[in-house]
């Protein structure tokens, strides 16, 4: 017989992302930050490659990542909008983790599989950052996927690309619900 956590159901079944721009300051410091990204690096791991990487983004860092995605959006030509939505992430946040995807070479686990672990370290971030009771969302925006800014901005490799940035603060309004998906839409079952 199983042995049931009912609270550890209860978050998952109800857990909310924060919109970031709705994040500010108190931001969790270090020693609160740590268990959070301990339980973020305790996701499924096919191989025990850890193919990921954690860059913590804070004070300094977001007006440098606001200024570097305003010179390189107008240096792509985008318009004042698109430019703006680059760089708000970093202009309203306080605190992110830039979750980095480091491809390991492996015969055993294939490229995607290792996509798909990183991509569950975002999750399990994002789920420890409200676990803990802080507000969090993850984003992107095409700042991280703009080769140039993530070299310039992050130091990122040439085998390294960005899989999310998790903004962690306090939140300044609870979010509404929103739908969710429909169950019977996206489910089937099968016992042949």
């Amino acid at each position: 017989m199983p042995d049931p956590n009912p609270a550890a159901m209860e978050f998952l079944l109800t857990r909310r992302s924060r919109p970031a721009k709705t994040l500010q300051a108190p931001v969790p410091r270090k020693a609160e930050l740590l268990p959070i990204l301990s339980a973020a690096a305790r996701s499924p791991d096919h191989g025990k490659l850890e193919p990921w990487r954690f860059i913590v983004l804070q004070g300094g860092a977001m007006d440098r990542l606001a200024g570097l995605a305003r010179l390189r959006g107008a240096e792509l030509g985008y318009d004042v909008e698109k430019i703006e939505k680059g760089a708000a992430q970093f202009v309203t946040g306080e605190l992110a983790v830039a979750v980095i995807e480091v491809q390991k070479p492996s015969e055993k686990v294939p490229a995607i599989e290792q996509t798909y672990a990183v991509g569950g370290v975002c999750l399990a971030l994002l789920n420890a950052a409200l676990a803990s009771g802080w507000g969090a969302n993850w984003l992107s925006g095409w700042p991280s996927h703009d080769r140039s800014f993530v070299q310039a901005g992050l130091g990122l490799g040439a085998q390294e690309r960005v899989a999310g940035i998790i903004h962690i603060g306090t939140e300044k309004a609870v979010p509404p619900e929103r739908p969710r998906p429909d169950l019977d839409a996206i489910t089937d079952w099968t016992d042949t």
